[in-house]
């Protein structure tokens, strides 16, 4: 049996999971460290309690490991295993909690293939100091995975610096559920004027997107000056900024504003989110990077709203021409992005590739195949 070694229920996660039960061609279970997420619980950086509001247990096999109600999936040492190992193959899900480094490390004395699909990539702009510890921490790591699944192109140039060889590398790129974003859009597109018209949006107005926390590694605040830099440069273009989110920044995000039009809708849930993407003309994504991927990003374009990222975002590197990028922090950049996406989106095509190249169908289509391979030979890596 497989087992699925992962923090908690995440929404981008269960679609593959449920793939995977219909099928039936993989017998796996998804063990659960935290249930963050499924019950209410305080975001610190969106600053309330919330639960998301789809299901996220039903369809498959899973369950939650002692000690799940009070662990913390965003501290290291929130998240310990404490099951012993019984598996085929074990599927970790990054090494940010001391739980996967303690999986890895007990499957390999025990025999059992190790799977990784984390999602950190070579953008990180690592302090000087903690790079030789890092370097070889993650080695210790890799020399006990057998294979890697990665999530884009940033990601496996990661492990590629790493020594790993390609043939240990499996794609398993980054999607959210496609279909169930384009359903939703496709249902609220005819409300498009009215949505807007909530949000106070001017029928003739171009309306750029920020969805997620309201903290800095995010950096909405570059968006709130790229507008006002473009708004000064070129008052015809009319531009309305759209927040979805919350966060410490909100104060400092509300006084930036001034003078611009723009409207703070608060944070909205999985089945509201498409309401923003249906009346916004395009996402902007302005994050640092900290964003190791931004599925926001896949939200949005399976929404068919055009999308502008920074160049140290995840996604970038594997956005192609379904968006714009500009180098993080060049306000003057991001700016000339927008004006470039008002005068010509991105075009439908464009977005489709994308998702065609981001579906979940892919792992599903890896894993089933990894699994009938069988085991491989294990190649230290450097």
């Amino acid at each position: 049996m497989l087992v699925i070694l992962t923090t908690h229920p995440i929404q981008y996660q269960v679609p593959i999971w449920r793939m995977l039960a219909r099928e039936g061609r993989v017998p796996f279970e998804v063990w659960y460290l935290s249930d963050q997420g499924v019950k209410p619980r305080r975001d610190r950086d969106f600053g309330h309690r919330f639960a998301w509001d789809i299901d996220l247990l039903s369809g498959y096999p899973h369950r939650f490991l002692p000690g799940a109600a009070t662990a913390a999936p965003d501290s290291f040492w929130g998240c310990r295993l404490r099951e012993p190992l019984a598996a085929t193959a074990l599927w970790l899900q990054g090494w940010q909690v001391a739980a996967y480094w303690q999986s890895a490390f007990r499957a390999t004395a025990a025999g059992i293939p190790v799977w990784l699909r984390g999602e950190s990539n070579d953008l990180a702009q690592v302090p000087s100091w903690k790079r030789p510890v890092k370097r070889l921490a993650l080695a210790r790591l890799f020399a006990r995975v057998d294979r890697f699944l990665t999530i884009g192109e940033a990601n496996r140039r990661l492990y590629r610096a790493y020594g790993i060889p390609e043939t240990r590398l499996h794609p398993a790129p980054y999607a959210v559920d496609n279909a169930r974003f384009a359903a939703l859009s496709a249902r609220l597109r005819p409300q498009r004027e009215k949505l807007r018209h909530d949000w106070s949006v001017a029928d003739h107005a171009f309306c750029i997107l920020f969805c997620g926390k309201f903290v800095a590694k995010k950096n909405p605040l570059d968006m709130i000056a790229a507008a006002r830099c473009l708004s000064e440069r070129q008052p015809e273009v009319p531009l309305h900024l759209l927040f979805v989110g919350a966060g410490k920044l909100e104060a400092a995000m509300r006084q930036a504003c001034f003078g611009l039009k723009a409207t703070f809708v608060g944070f909205l849930n999985q089945m509201e989110i498409s309401r923003a993407y249906v009346a916004a003309d395009a996402l902007v994504l302005p994050s640092g990077s900290a964003e190791t991927w931004g599925l926001v990003v896949n939200e949005a374009l399976a929404s068919g709203l055009p999308v502008i990222v920074s160049d140290l975002c995840g996604v970038a590197d594997d956005l192609g021409d379904a968006g714009l990028s500009y180098r993080c922090g060049d306000v003057g950049a991001l700016a000339d992005a927008i004006r470039s996406m008002h005068s010509a989106p991105t075009t439908a095509e464009a977005r489709t590739r994308f998702l065609a190249a981001h579906d979940i169908r892919t792992t599903v289509d890896t894993v089933t195949r990894l699994m009938a391979a069988g085991p491989v030979v294990r190649v230290a890596a450097r």
